[in-house]
């Protein structure tokens, strides 16, 4: 009989798989097509302080291996989704909730996390910071480390609950970023999230986004992904979260390899909405396979 389970910044896990920001709603909407409290944990749609609408469409482009997105942060607000989104989601699902918070500013940061630390259902908060500075001419905070420890600390200060810190992958070095987002106070990292890219219509000559760019993710950035989570664990003692191409139970085991106590599922659920369910199935067999008997011991292994 194989065990599962893991312990991610002391939150127990039935298994590694999670289900990634911005790729499975507010979770409730998934109940209908399966019991979700077999997942691991679930992160929440990227919320910021006010109400978001999103960018124009097209915001979505298909590419061969994956897909692009320019959603634009699209949410209803801080408020509303602790007065509306986590009450829907805590009827139908009874696990550890991760909650995704996204900002233009570290005020607006510092003030929804301070919010979302205060209501019991949510276990972990996931501090995405790879939004653009508006106060800093619009640079990600995720691309300089400087800034990536501002918010981290910044987080820290009014919240007691695990924070994770997730990163962006287009920089030089993640792995200096990760050191100095674990210096200024951070619990764990989330890596990776998805690479600049864009399509051009080649009947309209124009990008095929409105937003002309937007974020690659899918099966190709796997190898990429596990690359960086590669680097990082060997860069910080604090647990990672990797993400970047899962759509397998190999591919879970081979992120933990990498560095990574557990892994979170994006694109695979835009694409087949069981797919999170049917690598929870596949992988006590997929493990058997592989010799492995207690997930939580292969992280890192492959150091």
């Amino acid at each position: 009989m194989v065990d599962t389970r893991v312990s991610l910044a002391g939150v127990a896990l039935q298994n590694p798989v999670i289900p990634a920001s911005g790729t499975f709603g507010f979770g409730y909407e998934f109940a209908a097509l399966y019991d979700i409290n077999i997942l691991g944990s679930l992160v929440l749609k990227g919320t910021t302080r006010e109400a978001r609408f999103g960018n124009p469409t097209p915001r979505i482009a298909e590419c061969s291996s994956g897909l692009l997105n320019a959603v634009g942060l699209q949410n209803p607000g801080i408020d509303a989704v602790i007065a509306n989104e986590l009450p829907r989601l805590r009827a139908c699902y009874g696990g550890p909730i991760i909650a995704n918070i996204s900002g233009f500013s570290i005020d607006e940061y510092t003030a929804c996390c301070e919010k979302i630390d205060r209501q019991a259902q949510v276990a972990l908060i996931e501090v995405n910071i790879s939004c653009p500075n508006v106060h800093g001419g619009g640079m990600s905070f995720g691309t300089d480390a400087k800034s990536a420890a501002a918010v981290t600390a910044a987080v820290k200060a009014v919240t007691t609950k695990p924070v994770f810190v997730k990163l962006t992958p287009n920089v030089t070095d993640i792995a200096e970023i990760a050191r100095a987002c674990e210096a200024a106070g951070a619990d764990g990292i989330s890596m990776i999230n998805t690479l600049f890219g864009m399509r051009i219509d080649l009947k309209t000559r124009r990008p095929v986004l409105a937003n002309r760019m937007g974020g690659y993710s899918g099966p190709a950035a796997l190898p990429v992904a596990l690359r960086m989570v590669y680097q990082v664990y060997e860069a910080v003692k604090i647990p990672i979260m990797g993400m970047g191409g899962i759509a397998s139970a190999e591919d879970v085991l081979e992120m933990m390899l990498a560095g990574a106590t557990a892994v979170q599922v994006g694109a695979a659920n835009l694409v087949e909405p069981f797919a999170c369910r049917d690598i929870i199935r596949e992988l006590p067999a997929c493990m058997e396979r592989y010799g492995v008997t207690k997930l939580s011991e292969i992280t890192g292994g492959a150091h």
